[in-house]
């Protein structure tokens, strides 16, 4: 009788164990409010970081997502501050519609100069007075990676020397601090509605937040890459992503040898 109690205690504890550790996402609701006004927001990406999976809210400000306890949602959009909401458990269990409020941000507009150019109007003579900036990448028989040139990247040939005497060891002191997040480019990848939030920004915030790395640390990688300052400031988020998963594939491939 003894062992059985003990049995029986044992297997009730195992099946709360089991219950308390329970991975399988289950579909969150919520709605994104304006802060100041209390309306709806209609189009604001929700990203859940953890599973890298996304949506959008609709013309009402509702959104559904799938998620577990302690994930964490990244919630933005254009001309608004983004910000991170944990999942609670609580959130989960009751199938509460959880109210999330984004504040508006605030600009202050600077000083434009426009310079003055003295066009003729006859473009085979005013296409020659224009400035135009000429960024292309190009590749190195023999070597895996790409290169980017023109007068936004004067460095680029250094780049190039030191890739070619030993491109793994550049490349290790990239991402093989991070292979965790790394690792995440191919999930972000395959969902759409991260593509397209991606494709819609410039900011960094929310490639940064899934990468789990800063800013500073996403222009690093690119510049290691041999991308130019007017790309990595000009490219949107989708760019960006793109053009660090091809350097990462790179890596992998340069660390197998």
């Amino acid at each position: 009788m003894r062992y059985f109690v003990v049995f029986l205690f044992a297997l009730l504890s195992l099946n709360s164990f089991a219950q308390g550790t329970n991975t399988n996402p289950e579909k969150v609701s919520g709605i994104i409010l304006n802060e100041a006004t209390l309306q709806p927001v209609a189009g604001v990406s929700i990203i859940n970081i953890n599973r890298v999976k996304g949506t959008v809210t609709d013309s009402r400000g509702n959104f559904t997502i799938e998620a577990v306890a302690n994930d964490t949602l990244h919630v933005s959009l254009v001309g608004y501050q983004p910000i991170k909401v944990r999942v609670s458990s609580d959130w989960i269990k009751f199938k509460n519609v959880t109210k999330i409020n984004l504040t508006e941000k605030a600009y202050t507009l600077e000083e434009v100069i426009i310079s003055k150019y003295n066009l003729t109007g006859y473009l085979q003579i005013d296409s020659k007075l224009a400035p135009v900036r000429e960024n292309y990448r190009y590749s190195i028989s023999g070597l895996p990676q790409g290169y980017e040139s023109g007068e936004n990247s004067p460095n680029a040939f250094k780049k190039i020397i030191s890739s070619m005497f030993n491109p793994a060891d550049l490349l290790h002191n990239i991402f093989g601090k991070k292979p965790a997040e790394m690792r995440r480019l191919k999930e972000m990848k395959k969902d759409d509605s991260v593509r397209n939030a991606l494709a819609e920004k410039y900011d960094r915030e929310t490639l940064a937040a899934l990468l789990g790395v800063s800013k500073d640390d996403i222009a690093d990688i690119l510049e290691r890459c041999n991308y130019s300052e007017d790309f990595i400031k000009n490219s949107n988020d989708l760019q960006i992503m793109d053009a660090i998963s091809g350097c990462y594939e790179e890596y992998k491939a340069l660390n197998r040898k």
